[in-house]
Order: C-alpha cells, then sequence, then structure tokens
C-alpha cells in the first residue's frame, strides 16, 4: 500500500522530483501556487474604467422615487504604485459619495476578496470588503465599519462592457431575513452606443481596452485611462518587454 500511495503522491500535478522513476526522493517538492498580483486580480473590473453617466433612484412610491432621483458621473482609472494597483473612482453629483479606492485584499486562505473604501458625500468614510460571483458579473461588498444594529451591503452588477448596476441594500444585523435595496444607479458608459461592440486595441498597461494613445520613441501605444497613460511614461521600456513577451506566448 505504501508503494502505490507513493506512486500516486509522485503522479500528482504540481510534484517536482529528480528521478522519472518513481522512487522516493528526498528532495522532492511541490509547485508553490502562482501568486496573484493586485493587477491581475482587478483584471474583471477593467470594464470599469472610464467615464460613466449614471441616473440613480430611490426606494419608495411613485412619487417618492420621482422626487428623489438623480443624475451622477462616476470616473474610475487605474493607480499604481509598484508593486501595488487599484482602481479609483471619483463620483460627481451622487448623493452618497464623492470618491474610493477598489482593492484587492486576498484573505488568510488565499480567497479572492476585494475591498473598497468609500468617501460619502458628508465625508465620512465607509468600508466594504467582498468578493465575485456569478462568473465575474456581480461584485458583493458587505461593510464592515456600519452601524451595529444594521447590515449593509453594495452589489455591483457588471452587466456589459457599457453598462452596469449598482445597489445598495440593508437588513438588521444577526438576522437571516432578506436584504431590502434602499436606492440602485444604473450607469452607461458615456461616448459610447449602448447596443455598441467592445472592441479595440489593448491597453498596454492593464490589459483593458486602449482608448488614449502615447507615443515612445516614435511609436504609438495605447492605454485606457490617465493612470495608465502616467504609469506608462514612467517606465515605457517595461511595459514594452511584457507587451512583447505577452505576444510571444500567444503564438
Amino acid at each position: 500500500m505504501i508503494g502505490v500511495f507513493l506512486l500516486v503522491l509522485l503522479s500528482a500535478p504540481g510534484f517536482a522530483c529528480a528521478s522519472e522513476t518513481h522512487t522516493f526522493m528526498p528532495f522532492c517538492h511541490f509547485d508553490a501556487p502562482k501568486t496573484v498580483t493586485p493587477k491581475e486580480a482587478l483584471q474583471p473590473f477593467n470594464v470599469l474604467v472610464g467615464s460613466w453617466k449614471g441616473s440613480g433612484m430611490p426606494e419608495g412610491t411613485k412619487e417618492e422615487r420621482a422626487a428623489g432621483a438623480w443624475e451622477e458621473t462616476v470616473a474610475w482609472e487605474w493607480k499604481f504604485k509598484d508593486p501595488d494597483a487599484w482602481l479609483a473612482v471619483t463620483f460627481t453629483k451622487s448623493k452618497h459619495f464623492t470618491k474610493g479606492e477598489l482593492r484587492y485584499t486576498p484573505g488568510k486562505d488565499g480567497a479572492p476578496r476585494f475591498t473598497l473604501a468609500l468617501t460619502g458625500a458628508d465625508k465620512t468614510t465607509a468600508t466594504f470588503v467582498g468578493g465575485l460571483s456569478d462568473k465575474d458579473k456581480v461584485l458583493t461588498l458587505v461593510r464592515t465599519d456600519g452601524p451595529a444594529a444594521e447590515e449593509q451591503r453594495l452589489v455591483f452588477s457588471l452587466l456589459h462592457h457599457n453598462r452596469h448596476l449598482y445597489r445598495f441594500e440593508t437588513r438588521p444585523a444577526n438576522t437571516a431575513v432578506a436584504f431590502t435595496k434602499k436606492y440602485q444607479v444604473g450607469a452607461t458608459k458615456e461616448g459610447v452606443a449602448f447596443a455598441d461592440v467592445a472592441k479595440g486595441p489593448e491597453c498596454i498597461v492593464s490589459g483593458g481596452l486602449g482608448t488614449m494613445k502615447v507615443t515612445y520613441k516614435g511609436k504609438e501605444y495605447y492605454v485606457c485611462c490617465s493612470g495608465c497613460r502616467d504609469e506608462f511614461k514612467a517606465d515605457p521600456e517595461k511595459y514594452i518587454k511584457l507587451a512583447e513577451e505577452k505576444a510571444k506566448e500567444k503564438k
């Protein structure tokens, strides 16, 4: 039985040995799991990068919804401070937020987890933590510093490259009752037709959709936002080399 166990163990993926014979070797080892960088983990949110026109509406009667409706502009962009990367968001004319940062903050078990720190219109701060589900299309974030008697969460539905929703929900703390929606914002990307298909060059820094040109040594490259533009200009050789390596891997 021991021999069978060793045979199975040594044949397992990720287990490396110096001998091709199924003989136990003292220097056999398991390959360490690949470390995911913040930029890699945040790739599903490339779709958010850009400027969005949002239409917000509270829950309530028809009259209350109409009276409480508002329009806002939301702009997302990448930020970098080697080796870290995150997404910054700014809100204009929002009833609830002015700015925020979305970061990759994996749990102790290595499970993907994200933290959204927001500043409110009243200058208070709120921190929401959670993860992606439904094939990276729904981001559910639960507030960690909210009122003790109430559980609060933000849910982002990434519907399309030019359409997403986010809603704010609450329920009594320490209960299993359904969350109640308090308000929702539907956002469409500015300057992009609703039925448009995402296509175009790739951002040389983030891998998202390139919308801005940058030039280096007479050659043009594309970036998706001012954050990626500044990062590229700070070290163009780094990103050109990475892009060339990526292109070789695809061949």
